[in-house]
């Protein structure tokens, strides 16, 4: 089963859990119980989430994996995938603005922009708050997309937008296709684990970095701060080859896993330490340029194992 290039975040039964950011295949989900009353996460073995369901709004499974929305009174209409809580009414904007904007506003005029993964529809709703000409969503399950078309409204009007092509393809291969060349790439892909570990080796962002017109900017999402805390010291390695610029980025995300989140900024001319002028549409809900700044800034044992590297 192909998961490369898709909406899931952490997939099936593969997160990382216990102490000091190991990386263990354990059993981790649960989703929709028997009475389809509440919905529950186990995001490490020891500890997760719920959501109590006020309602079932939408439930199939695809060639991918099981799909389906609930609503909660607080956290309002929820996707899952495969049991794994990939966003929410309540605390999306979160994710998708600090995967998208750090990247958007630090370039002076990103013109096309590519996203793999993100069949949700948030990080496109995001770049399209830009004065972009084209933006592509790849995303390798079309179901993801028609079940958030038809039951998260705001994303109607993103899909809809004529800058927008929307492409069903497997996102690793789409990059060995593809003949177009991007200001921006924005990886919106599962973790650092399974099947999609693909998407976090040095071969792919390679490829990645070849798909790049001079001064681009490469954001990717790389898990969560304490729980995959090898994962990116292994990648901060072989990324310093790449890349000139290569900092890990931070953001809270209240319903991922520990509630903290990190990117990846990649680029050969970009600097986000000597960035002075950010591009931010208005209208955002929590990106700003105090944040920009405070995001680059990493606690003392993320910097201490990144040292380490290996």
């Amino acid at each position: 089963m192909c998961y490369y290039g898709h909406a899931v975040r952490r997939p099936r039964q593969e997160i990382g859990g216990g102490e000091g950011g190991r990386e263990d295949n354990m059993k981790t989900t649960k989703g929709l119980n028997a009475k389809k009353t509440e919905a529950r996460e186990y995001q490490t073995p020891a500890a997760g989430i719920f959501f109590t369901v006020k309602d079932v709004l939408y439930e199939k499974k695809s060639r991918f994996q099981r799909i389906e929305i609930i609503r909660n009174k607080d956290y309002g209409r929820v996707l899952l995938l495969d049991g794994l809580v990939q966003t929410t009414e309540r605390d999306e904007f979160y994710y998708h603005e600090m995967l998208v904007h750090p990247a958007m506003a630090s370039h002076v005029r990103p013109a096309k922009v590519l996203i793999i993964g993100g069949g949700d529809g948030g990080a496109l709703r995001e770049v399209l708050k830009h004065p972009v000409k084209k933006a592509w969503l790849v995303e390798i399950d079309g179901q993801v997309i028609e079940a958030c078309r038809d039951h998260f409204p705001w994303l109607r009007s993103t899909f809809r937008d004529p800058r927008a092509e929307l492409v069903v393809a497997d996102g690793n291969v789409f990059i060995d296709k593809v003949r177009e060349t991007f200001d921006v790439i924005l990886v919106d892909s599962s973790d650092p684990v399974g099947p999609s570990t693909v998407l976090h080796q040095e071969s792919f962002y390679r490829k990645l970095k070849s798909k790049l017109n001079p001064g681009g900017i490469i954001a990717a999402q790389a898990g969560s701060l304490m729980l995959h805390l090898d994962s990116h010291a292994r990648k901060s390695v072989f990324l310093k080859k790449i890349f000139r610029h290569s900092p890990l980025y931070l953001g809270p995300v209240p319903t991922y896993p520990v509630g903290m989140w990190c990117y990846n900024f990649l680029s050969d001319k970009i600097d986000p330490g000597m960035v002075r002028t950010l591009y931010i549409p208005d209208g955002l809900k929590f990106f700003n340029r105090e944040i920009y700044r405070a995001a680059f800034a990493l606690p003392n044992f993320l910097s201490e194992r990144l040292a380490k590297g290996k």
